[in-house]
């Protein structure tokens, strides 16, 4: 069955350039790794994506009505209907000591921000660099390889899929969520509480749940901090139990043992006694 507007999927892809056949996007870490295409930050994965809401170039999204799930497809958006044909009057020449006194040190194809706009910087010669003005994709005809690797069906899905596209560096089955009289209550991780924009992010979550799903009045972010466990104190080791004393049968004593010289007096025979005449 085709999808519809409205519809919750997930969706890798890679993008290229037709005439160049240069690849510029993906969501499959292995070709950003071959492509070179590494961003600091980002992470690769299959892409939140709600059928009808622009959430990517127009074209790829209305070609979503005509894919299967697990079906690979195959999407051409000329330059109109992309980024545009380029502008000549877009092209500047500017003097290099301008970029000097900026601090910018110009290379070719270096990308940077001047006037308040953002440039490519296409030429250096003679004194002057060349600022490219127009999108880098401009004039340029785009193929996306897309496939739609899963339709979320539950709410639970759709609500945990809103989370984790506003704050993908967590994982989403780290947040925990309940609905309750009209009330949807969502427990933040620890990984987030001190998360840089996170407070944005929880306020893109909310408009989010109040825009499809209208029947909740309202959105809680609840943060636990919790004690560190207190110590457990060794406890003193048990006094063995003192032995009872046993009963000792007396022997009888045995005779001292004789000294030598009693020995030798009672061995002597007596004196016969004196007489009188």
């Amino acid at each position: 069955m085709a999808l519809q507007k409205g519809d919750f999927i997930l969706i890798n892809y890679t993008a290229k350039v037709k005439e160049t056949n240069e690849v510029f996007d993906t969501t499959v870490e292995e070709t950003a790794n071959k492509e070179r295409l590494q961003k600091e930050g980002e992470i690769y994965e299959p892409k939140l994506i709600v059928v009808g809401e622009s959430w990517v170039l127009k074209p790829l999204d209305e070609s979503f009505q005509t894919m299967e799930p697990n079906t690979p497809a195959t999407v051409e958006i000329s330059p109109e209907k992309a980024f545009g044909a380029r502008d000549p009057e877009k092209v500047k020449q500017v003097h290099i000591k301008k970029l000097a006194e900026k601090g910018i040190n110009p290379a070719i194809g270096m990308r940077i921000e001047y006037g308040g706009k953002n440039a490519i910087i296409r030429s250096i010669g003679a004194g002057r660099v060349l600022l490219d003005f127009n999108p880098p994709l401009a004039g340029k005809t785009l193929v996306y390889d897309v496939t739609v690797t899963k339709k979320l069906e539950t709410a639970e899905e759709k609500i945990g899929g809103l989370i984790h596209r506003r704050i993908p560096i967590v994982e989403e089955g780290k947040f925990k969520f309940a609905i309750a009289d009209k009330t949807l209550t969502i427990d933040m991780p620890e990984d987030t509480f001190y998360l840089e924009g996170v407070q944005i992010a929880k306020r893109g979550v909310a408009m989010d749940i109040q825009k499809f799903f209208p029947d909740l009045e309202e959105t809680k972010f609840v943060e636990t901090f919790q004690a560190p466990p207190k110590p457990v104190e060794p406890k003193e080791p048990e006094a063995a139990p003192k032995a009872e004393p046993t009963a000792v049968e007396e022997k009888p004593a045995e005779p001292a043992a004789a000294k030598p010289e009693e020995k030798a007096a009672e061995a002597k025979p007596a004196e016969p006694a004196e007489t009188k005449s």
